[in-house]
Parts: structure tokens; C-alpha cells; sequence
């Protein structure tokens, strides 16, 4: 075939394409009409998840996997978005590594909403000015936000979904590299290039910021300055990226977890989440998370955290496989709060990544 016979061929498909998709649509429309209806949430973790791990089995190629849903991320964020007018609080500002988080989990079709504060987006969200909260809750560099963890002691919301990113730091001027002065950086970012910025930029004066977003904003006005920041920074500001992939550990990436109100069924690949307080007294943590091991239960994380109620108090937070419906995670929870003071299931969600 010719490029002019190949190019006939695309056009027949597209039409095939568009048709398809609007077809599509329409299904999605039905079962978002019957949700409601129902009282039900519109946005269903285990489905997606269960969508895109079909196409990628049917994927032949030569189409990546990755390339397959992003495509059709956009495919399933256009349909909420004609669904249901959706809107996604996040920690802003904008072009941050949580808003790019939030984009790939919902797509662009959907309303996003920047929040100056964690508080703030558990608040958008519990008083339902926002369908579903993005928040950080940890580094594979720098560990925990400890805000994140504080936040759920006092609130109904659920995790519903979780979003790890890996996180590709970048260095954004509109200068040579050489000519850079100024260093604006946020401090999780420059905990987690520090290496390479004292081996690259050692003379460059290091002004902390408030976010990535803002770093990049400061270096486009000014002369002779820089910026740590993603690469969706330097679209929003304009401005050219020097150097790719600064950061000094190369697997670096950051968990995200997704707020809302209802916990999705089992997937078969669950991970829950819970927190709780333990009596004062000796073994009491040893006896407290016993049950874990009783029925074979992988922990994947536990972090103290003060309760700030009580001088030397804590809560402790876990991760653990499985999912709350599941009869041994139901049980070994039944049993941790026979030994505990306080225990709150904070949501089953797919451990899809």
C-alpha cells in the first residue's frame, strides 16, 4: 500500500472509531442512569481496573499497554464527565505532582478543583463540594505525610482508590544551565535531588518554596533562576526543561490515595487500610497485631503517629492485604479490637499499582 491507500484506510477506521466510541458511551450513559437512580457512586475503582486489565489482554500490540490506558483514560473520563458533572479536589496549585496524579487517575474531562491545604480537600469533600479528594500520603524517598494520616482520626471518608506515581523531577529554566544563580525548590524536591544538585548546581543559591508549582512560577520571572519541578510544570509555566530525571534514586515514586464516601467491592487484589489506639500496658502492640499473623495476613505498612489528645498516646496505621469483606480480614480485624481501645477501617480499595 501506498501512503495515499494507508491514509484511505485510517479515515474508514476513525469513522469505525468514532462510532464505536459514541456507542460506547451510551451503555456507560444507561449504567450511570440506573446508579443513580440507586443512590449509587458513580465512579467504580474495581470496574476500571477490571476494564483496563481486559484490554491489556487483548492487546496484540504494537501499542503499549501503558499507551492502551492512557487512551482509554480518556475514554472512561469523558463518559463521567457526561455522566455526572464530577469535580476532584486535590492538593494545588496547579501543575503540581498531586494534580498530575489526579489527572491520571480521572482524565482531563473532568472538573479539578486546587486546594491550598490536605485539611481543605478532606473538607471539599466531606461537605460534597467535591465528588472525590487526591492527597499525598508517602514518598518511597521521604516516608509519610504525616498530614494525610492525621486527617482521617476525625474524618468519615473512605480511601477508595490509590495512585502511585512515579515521580521524574525535572530541571525547568529559561537560561543556560550555566547561567543559573537561583535554585527555586520545594523541600520534598530537594531532599530528593540533593545529590544531584550539589554535584551540578553547587553555587546556585537554594530558595525554598511552597510547591513545585511555585518554584516554576518564581523561575519564569525571573532572570537567571531555575526550578525543581515535573514536566507538566513546564507546560503550565513556559518554560524549558534543562534536565530530565534529577532526582537521586531513580525508583522514586509517591503514593496517593483517593478520597470519597463509598468502598468499592473485592477485586481479588485488595489492600485495606485501618488505624488504632492500644491500652497502656506491656505487649500490648505484640497482642494487638497477633491476629495479622494468625491468619496469614501481609502488613505492608504500620506508622505511629500521637494521638494529640493524651501526652504519649498513639495511633498506629496500617496496610494490610485483602480486602474488608474478605472472612480473614474480617476476623483478625474483630479480634484487634478486642485488644484495642479504638479501631477504625479506613477503606478497601484495589491495590491495582
Amino acid at each position: 500500500m501506498n501512503i495515499p491507500e494507508h491514509r484511505k484506510a485510517i479515515d474508514k477506521l476513525d469513522e469505525q472509531i468514532v462510532t464505536l466510541l459514541n456507542e460506547r458511551t451510551r451503555h456507560v450513559l444507561e449504567i450511570g442512569s440506573i446508579k443513580l437512580k440507586a443512590g449509587e457512586e458513580i465512579y467504580a475503582p474495581h470496574r476500571e481496573l477490571a476494564v483496563l486489565q481486559r484490554l491489556c489482554k487483548l492487546n496484540p500490540g504494537p501499542i503499549s499497554d501503558e499507551s492502551l490506558r492512557a487512551i482509554y483514560r480518556e475514554v472512561m473520563s469523558s463518559a463521567l464527565a457526561l455522566e455526572k458533572s464530577m469535580t476532584i479536589a486535590y492538593l494545588g496549585p496547579e501543575a503540581t505532582f498531586t494534580h498530575q496524579a489526579a489527572i491520571r487517575r480521572f482524565g482531563s474531562s473532568l472538573r479539578y478543583s486546587a486546594q491550598k491545604t490536605i485539611s481543605d480537600v478532606f473538607a471539599e469533600v466531606s461537605r460534597n463540594r467535591a465528588d472525590y479528594g487526591v492527597v499525598p500520603v508517602e514518598n518511597s524517598t521521604e516516608g509519610v505525610v504525616t498530614h494525610t494520616l492525621d486527617m482521617f482520626v476525625d474524618s468519615d471518608l473512605k480511601i477508595v482508590a490509590q495512585i502511585v506515581l512515579p515521580v521524574q523531577h525535572c530541571l525547568l529554566s529559561n537560561c543556560q544551565r550555566s547561567q543559573i544563580k537561583r535554585l527555586f525548590t520545594h523541600p520534598q524536591s530537594l531532599a530528593q535531588c540533593r545529590s544531584w544538585v550539589q554535584n551540578n548546581l553547587p553555587r546556585a543559591e537554594l530558595i525554598e518554596t511552597s510547591s513545585n508549582a511555585r518554584s516554576a512560577e518564581l523561575a519564569k520571572a525571573e532572570k537567571n533562576a531555575a526550578a525543581i519541578a515535573g514536566s507538566i510544570a513546564a507546560e503550565r509555566y513556559g518554560l524549558t526543561i534543562l534536565e530530565s530525571d534529577i532526582q537521586d534514586n531513580s525508583a522514586n515514586a509517591t503514593r496517593f490515595l483517593v478520597l470519597g464516601r463509598q468502598c468499592s467491592p473485592a477485586t481479588g487484589r485488595d489492600r485495606t487500610s485501618l488505624l488504632f489506639s492500644i491500652n497502656d500496658r506491656v505487649g500490648a502492640l505484640h497482642r494487638a497485631l497477633a491476629p495479622f499473623r494468625r491468619y496469614k495476613i501481609n502488613m505492608t505498612k504500620i506508622e505511629s503517629r500521637p494521638s494529640k489528645r493524651k501526652v504519649w498516646e498513639y495511633f498506629f496505621f496500617v496496610d494490610c492485604d485483602g480486602h474488608i469483606s474478605e472472612k480473614k480480614v474480617a476476623k483478625a480485624i474483630s479480634e484487634l479490637e478486642q485488644q484495642c481501645a479504638f479501631v477504625k477501617v479506613l477503606g478497601s480499595y484495589p491495590n491495582s499499582e
